[in-house]
C-alpha cells in the first residue's frame, strides 16, 4: 500500500491508550512493514475529568476523524457508545484480551478474607452492584483516574482494595499487582470489555481496506451481540448493565444482567444461536430481560 503521507492514528494520551495503539500499530506493520505511520495524541473530555458525559473518552477522537485530522481512531470498545456516528464506521475489532476483573488488595487479602468494613474502590456502577451482591458488608467508594493513579491511591491508604479490568493490567504489564481474579460467574464485564476498536471515516476506502484485515471475526460477533443487548436496553441509562458473549465455531452464547445499583436485585438471562445472528441474539436477550422484570430496574423502580 503506497501512501503520499503517513497514516495518522489518533489515540488518547494515557499509558493504556498508547499501549493499545501500539498493538494496532504492530498488526498494521505486520501487514505492511513499510507503511508510514504517525501517532496523534488527542486529549478527551474524559481525560479532563468529565466522565459523566456519554462518550467522554471518544468524542474528540471522532471529531478529529470527521475533520480529517486523523485517518483512524483507536478506542477501548467499552467506551464507544452503541449509537453509530454518521460518517464514521467501526472497521475492526482486535482479538479480545482477558475480559475478567481483578482484585488488587493490601495485606495480601483475597476477596473472601477482606475484613468487614474494608474500603473497596471501583469506578464502575456495574462492578459496584455485582460486588455489593457478593459482599454487602464492605464499603464501596468511587475510584477514578488512569491505572497508575488508581494503584497509587491504593498504596496511599485510601482503600483496602481496588477492582480493575484484567485487560488493562495485562497490556500495561502490571499483573504482578493482582491478588485475585474474579470468575465471570461472579463478575460479568461491561459490553465490549477487553476489546480494542478501530474506527475510520466511512468514505475512506483505502483506510477501510487496510484496517478490515485487523478484524478478529469471533470477537467481532461476540461484541456485536453484547453491544446490541446494551443498545436495546437503553445503553445511556444509569442502571448497571453487564454482558458477555463467547463464540465457539459458528455458535454464540450470550449472558446478560441488569442490576439495581445497590446490588439487591438483578435480572439475568442467557441465549444461544448462530454467531452470524449476533445482533439479533443481543436484541432478543434484551427483550427477555425486560419481560422478566428487567424493565422495573431499567426504569429505576428496583
Amino acid at each position: 500500500m503506497i501512501r503520499s503521507r503517513p497514516l495518522r492514528i489518533g489515540t488518547r494520551g494515557s499509558a493504556l491508550a498508547r499501549a493499545q495503539t501500539e498493538l494496532v500499530l504492530g498488526r498494521l506493520r505486520a501487514l505492511d512493514p513499510g507503511l508510514p505511520v504517525e501517532t496523534v495524541i488527542i486529549r478527551t473530555s474524559g481525560d479532563r475529568g468529565q466522565r459523566e458525559v456519554r462518550g467522554a473518552f471518544v468524542k474528540e477522537l471522532q471529531h478529529a476523524l470527521l475533520e480529517g485530522r486523523i485517518d483512524l481512531a483507536v478506542h477501548s470498545l467499552k467506551d464507544l457508545p452503541t449509537d453509530p456516528v454518521p460518517g464514521l464506521r467501526l472497521a475492526a475489532v482486535l482479538e479480545r484480551e482477558d475480559p475478567r476483573e481483578a482484585l488488587i488488595a493490601r495485606e495480601g487479602w483475597t476477596w473472601a478474607t477482606l475484613p468487614p468494613g474494608a474500603r473497596v474502590g471501583t469506578g464502575s456502577p456495574r462492578r459496584t452492584a455485582q460486588l455489593r451482591a457478593l459482599r454487602p458488608d464492605l464499603v464501596y467508594l468511587p475510584l477514578v483516574g488512569n491505572v497508575d493513579t488508581r494503584l497509587r491511591r491504593l498504596e496511599e491508604g485510601h482503600y483496602e482494595a481496588i477492582v480493575l479490568a484484567m485487560a488493562g493490567l495485562i497490556r500495561l504489564g502490571r499483573m504482578d499487582r493482582v491478588t485475585e481474579v474474579f470468575p465471570l460467574e461472579q463478575l460479568l464485564p461491561a459490553p465490549g470489555q477487553g476489546a480494542i476498536a478501530v474506527e475510520v471515516r466511512a468514505d475512506d476506502a483505502p483506510a477501510l481496506a487496510l484496517v478490515e484485515h485487523l478484524n478478529h471475526l469471533p470477537t467481532w460477533w461476540a461484541v456485536a451481540a453484547e453491544r446490541a443487548f446494551l443498545r436495546a436496553l437503553g445503553g445511556g441509562c444509569r442502571v448497571p448493565i453487564a454482558a458477555y458473549a463467547e463464540v465457539h465455531g459458528d455458535r454464540l452464547t450470550l449472558e446478560g444482567r441488569v442490576m439495581a445499583p445497590d446490588g439487591a436485585r438483578a435480572v439475568r438471562g442467557q441465549i444461544e444461536g448462530p454467531a452470524e445472528a449476533a445482533e439479533a441474539l443481543g436484541e432478543a436477550l434484551a427483550e427477555r430481560i425486560r419481560a422478566a422484570d428487567g424493565s422495573v430496574l431499567l426504569e429505576g423502580r428496583g
